[in-house]
């Protein structure tokens, strides 16, 4: 049996989509959640579902009966997960799975952005438990931008604090994918997939294509770092999590959010979304 963690969650919830599509039987998949009640819909599907919480170890213990393979999707948590994520890996250490696969951070060992630290500490840990895992170093999601895709259109501006630094960004669906096929292949035990999209692009650049689909003018505004957690937190966002988007931007512009492996497309056998697809899609 193959558990996912989160399974409710963004990612999570595409990643047992993945394994459907790739025809693991649905009784062979365990759902991982917090609130059960909100997974009726995989419940439907004839998937397995167990509460489970990253903060509660008793739990994960209780989740992992009879799994043999896990997909550990990183928390959402910041600040957390790396108590979090222990305690999903002494889960598994104590269940003997044969195999766990966590979505990591793009080149997390040569990171500059703060949110690498805990998913190196996760890294560190999966080590030393002697877990058999694979690391899919996830880069960003295309989403963590098309979903203000609109607000930008509206407004006339993306905003950020990039400079000239590219993003080498795919869907959500096609990292859920590369997750779904690294968990259910033989002799992935030790290895780390940079994953990525194929094309980059700088804000700039994704202005541009917001002004070309939706026909309105749309332009980059580059702003100091301080200045751009400080309009974030004027929108709403938390002020920790602004500083947190900002510092990204402002690893971005040193390479850190950039990879031109090719790695994501050669492991689900197909091109990445490009993000003029998910910009439609987020503005249809």
């Amino acid at each position: 049996m193959i558990l996912v963690t989160g399974a409710s969650g963004q990612l999570g919830h595409l990643v047992v989509n993945s394994l459907l599509a790739k025809g693991v039987a649905a009784n062979q998949i365990v759902a991982a959640v917090r609130s059960p009640e909100k997974a009726s819909a995989l419940t439907e599907q004839g998937v397995v579902v167990r509460q489970a919480d990253y903060t509660d170890p008793a739990s994960l213990q209780a989740a992992m009966a009879d799994v043999t393979r896990v997909v550990l999707v990183s928390s959402s948590e910041v600040g957390q997960r790396a108590a979090q994520h222990q305690n999903v890996i002494n889960a598994a250490k104590e269940a003997g799975v044969e195999l766990l696969a966590y979505t990591s951070i793009l080149h997390a060992d040569t990171s500059p952005l703060a949110l690498a630290e805990e998913h190196r500490a996760t890294e560190a840990a999966l080590k030393a438990s002697g877990v058999p895992h694979v690391l899919l170093r996830n880069g960003w999601y295309s989403e963590n931008y098309t979903m203000s895709a609109a607000m930008a259109v509206e407004h006339g501006a993306v905003l950020g604090s990039a400079g000239e630094g590219k993003y080498s960004t795919a869907a959500r669906a096609d990292y859920a994918e590369a997750a779904a096929v690294a968990v259910t292949s033989e002799d992935q035990a030790g290895k780390v997939y940079e994953l990525a999209g194929d094309d980059a692009f700088t804000l700039a650049q994704y202005a541009a294509y917001l002004a070309e689909i939706s026909g309105k003018n749309v332009v980059y505004q580059d702003l100091p770092e301080a200045e751009y957690a400080k309009v974030l937190v004027e929108v709403g966002l938390p002020e920790g999590f602004a500083s947190i988007l900002a510092d990204s931007d402002v690893g971005a512009s040193k390479g850190g959010l950039f990879d031109d492996s090719h790695t994501l497309s050669k492991l689900i056998g197909r091109p990445t979304t490009p993000i003029q697809d998910s910009i439609k899609q987020a503005l249809s």
